[in-house]
């Protein structure tokens, strides 16, 4: 037996045309969406890789100056230092005068 398409009415194959535009729209719709989910979820990866990185650059380089300030600080010099003589105007060492 032999299936007669022009054996349905017109309103029937209107139906089922329009049943297979909406499941066309509705499989549009929601691969969109997933899409837009997934770059949105990359989006955030790549912010998140992005500012964790800077942020242990940061703290990397404060580490860095703090080790460096505090062997500075441990080191002695041998010897004190001659402080050198400045330039003076009179009784008032490093000061200009203004009404002079």
């Amino acid at each position: 037996m032999q299936f007669d398409l022009s054996s349905v009415e017109t309103a029937t194959m209107v139906f089922i045309g329009t049943m297979i535009f909406a499941l066309v729209i509705v499989a549009f719709v929601l691969t969109a969406g997933f899409v837009a989910l997934v770059l949105v979820g990359v989006g955030k990866l790549a912010w998140f890789l992005a500012s964790t990185s800077l942020l242990a650059v940061v703290h990397g380089i404060n580490r860095g100056w703090e080790r460096l300030v505090r062997q500075a600080g441990n080191v002695e010099l041998p010897g004190d230092f001659q402080g050198q003589p400045a330039p003076s105007t009179g009784t008032y060492p490093r000061v200009m005068l203004g009404d002079s």
